[in-house]
């Protein structure tokens, strides 16, 4: 006979999420969808008759573009958007950041989304669990780490997320960052009362009616599990989470804990395909050592020229360039990818601020076109080439590239590398639904990644 406790978790909706970037919005699919939980990666508002086409569904996600937009935008658009998906009846409902952080008082603020998602649910503390050993990213005592070819680094001093063009880390202690975008209380169940089973007690210590943060120390399986339990146990009649996958794999720890769930997580392993079409706006390092993998082995990879490409007179021309090249390219069954830079001192990432004031724009709306830009390229090559399987490289880029392309939603069609899943695109559109789509964050996947998506799995 099932205890209640299994009854309980056996009925319904478990999860819903808002993902602030589309490849963070994947990733915490591919945790959900890995563990054994029925995921759907909506791309709009997630309407019924949406959401009918998938009833086995027990966790939704909204993809979103908030990391990349101030308050204001956030004020204006996140209300209607948590709403909808509370409307799921999940009793967890998470705003999904980054588990790097991304964030300042002015972009990405996390601070901001919280202080409007707590509203929505009606539990006493808004849980926050930003490690996820599977992505190497630990915390300890309230402080985030992040590994980098077998190094770990403390975010402040992380080669790429201590420089990053837009939200730089300067502050790897989670409360001392956050307290900078929400004047909400913020404290912390570090890994030592984790580990001493203090968690449920430290919840109910520090629960009142103003809703504090609670960041959640992760460091390894056993406090990842420990986290889950106590997010689960402390819901409550429905509780607000800002959290990174994190939260997706400490939940399915301790579900698979009490044997909720199969006991070894699984995705399906998808086929090689002769070729595959990439575009990147990513300038993170590892995705330049990704291109330049790609490049050594065999891939043409063409450059967009962003002043060209930028400017109102030879924008489509330049566009237009890259199109012919790449889809002569793969009419000759040659993998491509178009990208726009190739790592942070890359000249055109260092020399951005004047290229956008070149073209008469702002830095934000100069970014955000030569996201159209590449979206535009992608949509291009698949009307003029039958192309099975795309790649997208970069937070902000995934985000145009999917919604011009009129996709709907998206599943996890096969395991590929940790967050970043091979998915399946549903669409209205006969020729954009079925496409294989993988959506990949700046730091994420090996240097072969383009290789391994072309084979449909990472070497070794």
């Amino acid at each position: 006979m099932r205890d209640s406790a299994q009854a309980d978790f056996a009925a319904g909706p478990l999860l819903a999420y808002y993902g602030d970037d589309f490849t963070g919005s994947t990733d915490a699919m591919e945790a959900m969808t890995a563990a054994g939980v029925p995921t759907v990666l909506c791309l709009d508002t997630p309407a019924p008759d949406l959401l009918a086409r998938f009833p086995q569904a027990r966790c939704i996600g909204l993809a979103g573009s908030s990391r990349g937009r101030n308050p204001g935008w956030m004020r204006d658009v996140l209300p209607s958007a948590f709403a909808s998906l509370a409307a799921f009846g999940a009793p967890i409902l998470q705003y999904k950041v980054c588990s790097t952080f991304d964030s300042s008082p002015e972009v990405g603020s996390i601070g901001a989304a919280i202080d409007i998602g707590v509203s929505v649910m009606r539990a006493r503390w808004s849980p926050m669990v930003i490690g996820a050993p599977r992505l190497k990213r630990y915390q300890m005592f309230g402080n985030l780490f992040a590994a980098v070819n077998g190094t770990g680094y403390r975010l402040d001093r992380h080669p790429t997320m201590s420089r990053h063009p837009v939200t730089p880390m300067d502050e790897a202690d989670l409360r001392v960052h956050l307290a900078r975008q929400t004047s909400r209380r913020i404290e912390l169940i570090d890994m030592l009362q984790l580990r001493g089973g203090e968690g449920l007690a430290r919840v109910d210590a520090l629960a009142s009616e103003d809703q504090p943060v609670v960041l959640i120390d992760v460091l390894d399986e056993e406090t990842l599990a420990e986290a889950g339990r106590v997010v689960w146990e402390r819901r409550g009649e429905g509780v607000f989470s800002a959290s990174s996958s994190g939260l997706q794999y400490a939940l399915a720890a301790y579900w698979r804990s009490r044997g909720w769930l199969p006991a070894t997580p699984s995705l399906p392993v998808a086929n090689p395909v002769d070729a595959i079409a990439a575009v990147s706006g990513s300038c993170s390092p590892v995705t330049a050592s990704q291109i330049a993998w790609a490049r050594a082995h065999g891939f043409h990879v063409e450059r967009l020229d962003l002043r060209r490409a930028l400017d109102s007179q030879s924008g489509g021309a330049e566009i237009g360039r890259a199109v012919a090249a790449a889809a002569d390219a793969l009419r000759r069954g040659v993998s491509a990818i178009v990208h726009s830079a190739e790592g942070p001192d890359d000249p055109d990432v260092i020399g951005f601020d004047a290229i956008a004031r070149d073209a008469g724009l702002t830095r934000h709306d100069a970014a955000r076109h030569v996201g159209g830009a590449l979206a535009e390229v992608m949509r291009r090559l698949l009307d003029q080439i039958h192309l099975r399987r795309v790649v997208v490289a970069g937070g902000d880029s995934s985000g145009d590239v999917a919604s011009t392309l009129g996709i709907d939603a998206l599943s996890v069609a096969a395991g590929l590398s940790p967050g970043a899943p091979l998915c399946r695109a549903w669409s209205k559109s006969a020729q954009r639904d079925g496409l294989e789509i993988v959506l990949k964050g700046g730091q994420i996947g090996g240097a072969s990644f383009f290789g391994a998506v072309r084979q449909g799995r990472e070497a070794g």
